[in-house]
């Protein structure tokens, strides 16, 4: 089933509307008498005054890669594996990668970086592939005359956006069947049989009807694009704006009513006049097809007049910016910022798999849902903002406090210049929302990089948390980790934290 629903304690519920009786997210207070719960103690890394909970680790998927060559160690520290072989690799170190072995024996070593590639599902080339498409529209896609029985398509999961549904037509009816992920990324349907890609799995279910009882003969005849587009573009009168959350860099963020769909989203706005008309369109279409936990989902947009407007999901309780300087935010422990900086990296890496730079990270683009879950925001949209809107003027500044000195100086946007982005966030994050820089003016803080300066570590910070900090303060950008290292590390001292083995 793709449907479900969380019970909510009422006791939690009438201490929630204590805290927060309208859900306004206030701009950052002065942070000098925040008191921060230690969270050596076993009671308070699991609840804080019994509210907010530290979840437990969990097994993410890894990457998943494949060895391109035939490599023979050379060394102890290296690792032999044969063309073809499946891998999760852990991170880069120079020229190589450190790797482990995920069939036989499951060793670990370096293999040169170039031996590698990683596995991507390429969903976009396949026709039968859909996309963010829900269970009634694909259902009238399918029944439709064009398509006779056997036709079929892949979608997203409804209620987990990192697994995907094949929906099926047979005896004119339409069959779902849910495909999952294991722990190392693999794909399947029935935990008897993985695939390494969503499109080995499709072709062995055509290649064989009785194994998932339907036939998947063709994909789907309906024309993607064109429905694709259909559903992206909505009319403005279906959006109710209900209060003004924020604004950023981009435009003003408001909560609103969804009419037609009978639910709360956040809407983005945005003056057409500081859009790039020509590459809009086509850049918030390839948005779109991004899907991760991680990342905010965007749903719909309004590109005819004025203002755009970008609708995505509702965060319940806005942006960490704002979460660190509630008073539910002020009792946040050690645990808890690194459990949330951990899914952040998590999101950033999905991006960093597809060469997407954000170019705008930080706790402002970060929202925050209940149970602590964490999504990154604006990704991808400074690149359909005017430059003269991005860069300095006199209503909008370059984002320079969490700005790497090449992207700042120079306008080298990079990934790498993003893992420089985290290093600050990580830095709000343990202040409890304080400005990076405090008291410095631009020019300052460019001065202050520039002479090999960096942020000094905040009161209470883990030590290893800092030195986190200052790997993506690299001066050189390919000494900087990758999002993928970041989150194992995070993932690490998070586990290592919550069985109480170290204290923070």
């Amino acid at each position: 089933m793709e449907n479900c629903c969380r019970s909510c304690c009422p006791c939690l519920k009438r201490l929630w509307n204590w805290i927060w009786p309208d859900v306004r997210y206030p701009s950052v207070p002065n942070n000098n008498h925040l008191v921060i719960a230690n969270p050596a103690h076993a009671s308070e890394i699991r609840t804080v005054s019994g509210d907010i909970r530290v979840p437990s680790p969990q097994k993410r998927p890894v990457q998943l890669y494949a060895a391109l060559f035939d490599f023979e160690a050379r060394s102890d520290e290296e690792l032999s594996v044969r063309e073809g072989d499946k891998l999760s690799v852990i991170e880069k170190r120079g020229e190589y990668v450190l790797a482990t072995k995920l069939t036989g024996s499951r060793q670990s070593g370096l293999i040169p970086a170039n031996y590698v590639a990683l596995l991507q599902d390429e969903f976009a080339k396949h026709k039968w592939y859909y996309g963010n498409i829900n269970r009634s529209k694909a259902e009238k896609l399918l029944l439709a005359s064009q398509n006779k029985d056997g036709a079929f398509l892949v979608r997203i999961s409804e209620s987990h956006s990192d697994e995907y549904t094949i929906s099926a037509r047979s005896e004119d009816k339409v069959f779902h069947f849910r495909i999952q992920r294991s722990v190392i990324g693999a794909y399947f349907v029935s935990d008897k049989l993985s695939f390494a890609t969503l499109g080995e799995l499709i072709s062995y279910y055509q290649k064989n009807p009785r194994c998932l009882g339907v036939n998947l003969v063709d994909p789907c005849v309906q024309q993607r694009e064109l429905f694709d587009m259909e559903s992206w573009e909505r009319p403005r009168e279906e959006f109710q704006l209900v209060r003004r959350l924020g604004e950023g860099h981009f435009g003003e963020v408001w909560e609103a009513f969804w009419t037609k769909e009978k639910k709360k989203v956040a809407i983005k706005t945005l003056k057409q006049e500081d859009t790039k008309q020509d590459e809009f369109v086509k850049e918030v279409q390839a948005l779109k097809s991004l899907h991760h936990p991680k990342l905010i989902q965007l749903l719909a947009m309004c590109s005819r007049g004025e203002p755009v407007y970008i609708v995505t999901e509702l965060m319940s309780k806005g942006s960490l910016k704002s979460y660190l300087a509630s008073p539910e935010g002020h009792l946040l422990t050690s645990a808890h910022l690194i459990y949330m900086g951990s899914q952040i990296a998590d999101g950033m890496g999905y991006l960093e798999d597809r060469s997407i730079v954000h170019r705008d990270l930080a706790a402002r683009n970060v929202l925050v849902g209940d149970h602590l879950v964490c999504k990154v925001a604006d990704f991808g949209l400074a690149r359909i903002i005017k430059d003269s809107v991005y860069k300095a003027s006199r209503t909008t500044k370059i984002p320079v406090r969490w700005t790497a000195p090449e992207a700042a100086l120079h306008q080298r946007f990079s990934v790498k210049s993003d893992v420089w982005s985290f290093g600050v966030l990580l830095f709000e994050m343990m202040s409890h929302g304080k400005m990076p820089y405090e008291g410095k003016s631009n020019k300052e803080v460019l001065d202050i990089l520039s002479s090999g300066l960096r942020l000094s570590c905040p009161p209470r910070c883990p030590q290893n948390i800092y030195r986190i900090m200052l790997d993506c303060w690299a001066a050189e950008p390919s000494k900087r980790p990758s999002f993928h290292a970041l989150q194992s590390q995070l993932d690490a001292i998070y586990a290592k934290i919550y069985s109480k083995t170290v204290e923070v």
